[in-house]
């Protein structure tokens, strides 16, 4: 599976020799194809151009030993294909931008194979004595391969203990050859008299075979097979080459941590801004995003730099689940960036959108070549493809509407956009042999990678810029709320009265900075009565604290014109109807100097007259139709008597268990005759969740002072 950087041999050479190199082809007497390449050999290596014989499929195996008949040194090969590994001057890979690259099996004839091949080459190697060999596998390959010398297997790279090899992303290999191993019938070849006094002479037949999965078939027009020559060298020289492979390969990949760690700074940034806005649900799609996208870069970097991951598993997990996913997830920051578009029906095209996507790649990546044909595979990758560019399309409509609802807000965005476009079509723009890497010092920089700097260099000043739009927004709110804290302050009663013949107490807590509970204590300027107007507006801060603003002074309207309980209610509800989302329970109680008390309600908790709650009738809540009419009751008022107005802040305060305060609770606190401050006192430590207010009103008497 290749994507990694190519190498500059003769850098490799001029660092790990120790020793001069000689290399000479000697033809052997008779059979061309079964002639030797004879290498000599100090401490040094030798990249193994060829020529090798090559063939497409497997091999039989041997009934006896079951060993691949193609593995044997015996084999006659001279009716296979030649290969030359050598690469072509200043050839590089369109795609990855690998340097000295030749191209696979399928530009050599063999367009659209996958499955196994093998390759051959016979050698004699002349090597200081007791040296030993070992063989530095091909840089890039596809996909997966073992590795014969004499019928003996090596090793290899991939795991071929199942019904079909896993493979992994290309990673340096190293092989050491057994001094053991079988040599080759031709061994004895006269021709071959040219080893150098005290030196060693070995004859082996190499065998390499070889596995490219389907999938690999999607990446580019020229794969399968060897891209690099493999190097065979005396044991210490391939051991530093095989190290230099290694500190290649990270050197090479060393922007994808540069990313990862972008990616989680801008994932915990993101997310730290909910502190300055946390209803704003941009910055949760946005922080997700990131964070999923981190996720995703860092499996990348654990798949390409060892083989804890195989591509299978890569594959999957990137294109089946992240890719989509992140796609999904831009498209949801840009419908909540122009939420004021209120396109409701676009999460859930998104999702459908997604989920088509996520079986097109699982189906359409080959993944599940044993269960899916390739025909059927073809077309769901070209569904891929057309799902991809309608979520794209998803994103150019949001952002297009956000120009023209929102103008510059929405050209900002679109760089971020088309980046991202650019970003998730790299496979397709790759076909068109466009080169899309570069390596400056050994580092792969991709199209893939300055997109997204880019990408995340653009969503930084945007963030930046909605920030401090937000905490303007933010200081004007503070601004609105502070006072309308002040205008609620002045227009809520002082916490105790005493008025003639009647002694009133009153609490207020709001659940937030403006609260939604309101009432008001009004004594008739002439004839002694008491009117009392308590209620509850529906929701809570700002919008709530102007309702309640509105309400009161209706209500101290109403009660100039006409102190009844039931006009004052009506006048309340003819204030709100109409008016969007303004609805409030509410009560009104007047009690005259001899206690003769009426009390209406619209919706709002049953008082308790000496601790007992009174009962009355129901009724609608106020601001929910116009002809709604408010419960009443009358009765009387002795000396003493006491009456308590509450809130459902008080029923409804709730502690670490989930318990409510409940009416069992409230009686048992008001049989004890509390004043208004320990009854929100009480409610408050259980556990506040709402508003509270409290009004306590006594008839100490009559007007004047005699009693009644």
């Amino acid at each position: 599976m290749r994507h990694f950087p190519g190498r500059v041999l003769l850098l490799f050479l001029a660092a790990l020799c120790c020793a001069s190199l000689e290399a000479q082809t000697v033809a052997a007497a008779g059979d061309a194809a079964r002639a030797f390449t004879q290498i000599n050999l100090g401490e040094s290596l030798a990249p193994l151009n060829g020529p090798w014989k090559f063939t497409v499929g497997d091999s039989p195996l041997d009934p006896a030993t079951r060993q691949p008949l193609w593995a044997e040194p015996g084999f006659d090969d001279s009716h296979w294909e030649t290969v030359d590994l050598a690469p072509k001057a200043r050839s590089f890979d369109p795609v990855r931008g690998l340097s000295g690259y030749v191209p696979g099996w399928t530009a050599k004839g063999h367009p659209g194979y996958w499955g196994y091949a093998w390759y051959r080459i016979r050698l004699k190697v002349i090597s200081p004595p007791g040296a030993g060999l070992s063989i530095a596998g091909s840089e890039d390959v596809d996909d997966a391969y073992q590795v014969y010398a004499g019928g003996v297997l090596l090793g290899s790279f991939g795991d071929f203990s199942g019904p079909h090899p896993e493979i992994y992303y290309t990673q340096p290999s190293l092989f050491v050859i057994e001094q053991n191993a079988p040599r080759s019938p031709d061994a004895a070849d006269p021709s071959s008299k040219t080893e150098a006094v005290g030196s060693n002479q070995e004859s082996v037949v190499l065998a390499f075979r070889f596995w490219m999965q389907p999938t690999t078939l999607l990446d580019g027009p020229d794969l399968g097979g060897m891209h690099t020559a493999p190097v065979i060298g005396t044991v210490s020289a391939a051991a530093n080459l095989h190290q230099v492979h290694r500190i290649a390969l990270i050197r090479s990949f060393l922007y994808w941590p540069l990313l990862v760690l972008l990616h989680l700074l801008a994932a915990l940034g993101t997310l730290a801004l909910l502190r300055l806005d946390r209803k704003d649900p941009l910055y949760w799609w946005m922080g997700l995003v990131f964070l999923l996208t981190f996720v995703s870069q860092l499996e990348s970097v654990v798949a390409a730099w060892s083989q804890s991951i195989n591509a299978f598993q890569d594959h999957l997990l990137q294109e089946v689940f992240y890719g989509p996913l992140i796609f999904a997830g831009w498209t949801m920051v840009w419908w909540t960036w122009f939420k004021p578009l209120r396109k409701r029906w676009l999460p859930y095209a998104t999702a459908v959108l997604v989920a088509l996507l996520m079986v097109s790649n699982a189906l359409g990546e080959n993944l599940f070549y044993n269960l899916v044909p390739q025909s059927v595979g073809n077309a769901f990758h070209t569904a891929s493809l057309l799902l991809r560019l309608a979520l794209m399309a998803l994103m150019l409509m949001i952002v297009g509407e956000g120009i023209r609802e929102q103008g510059l807000e929405g050209w900002l965005t679109l760089p971020a956009v088309l980046l991202l476009g650019v970003s998730s079509f790299t496979t397709e723009l790759s076909i068109l042999h466009l080169r899309l890497t570069l390596f400056p010092w050994g580092i792969q920089i991709g199209l893939g990678f300055i997109t997204n700097l880019l990408r995340l260099l653009v969503l930084a000043l945007l963030l930046v810029r909605r920030t401090e739009r937000s905490q303007a927004r933010q200081r004007l709110m503070a601004l609105d709320v502070k006072q309308a804290q002040e205008v609620q302050q002045v227009i809520i009663p002082q916490a105790r009265l005493t008025l003639p013949g009647f002694a009133v107490e009153s609490e207020y807590r709001p659940a937030l900075e403006v609260g939604g509970d309101f009432f008001q204590v009004l004594p008739h300027p002439s004839d002694g009565g008491l009117l009392i107007v308590a209620g509850d507006v529906a929701g809570k801060g700002l919008q709530a604290g102007m309702l309640v603003a509105l309400l009161i002074g209706a209500a101290r309207t109403a009660a100039e014109l006409d102190n009844d309980p039931v006009y004052v209610l009506r006048t309340l509800n003819h204030r709100l109807c109409g008016r969007e989302n303004a609805q409030a329970t509410a009560q009104a109680l007047l009690i005259d100097t001899q206690g003769q008390a009426t009390l209406a309600n619209a919706g709002h908790m049953t008082p308790y007259l000496n601790g007992n709650p009174l009962e009355m009738e129901g009724a609608l809540p106020l601001g929910l139709i116009e002809a709604a009419e408010p419960s009443v009751m009358h009765f009387q008022m002795n000396l003493e008597d006491r009456m308590v107005l509450f809130s459902d802040g008080i029923l409804e305060a709730m502690n670490s268990k989930g318990e409510l305060f409940g009416f069992e609770r409230v009686g048992v606190l008001l049989a004890q005759q509390p004043s208004a401050c320990e009854i929100a006192d009480a409610a408050q430590k259980f556990g506040q969740e709402d508003d509270i207010s409290v009004v306590a009103v006594t008839r100490t008497g009559v007007a004047g002072g005699v009693p009644a």
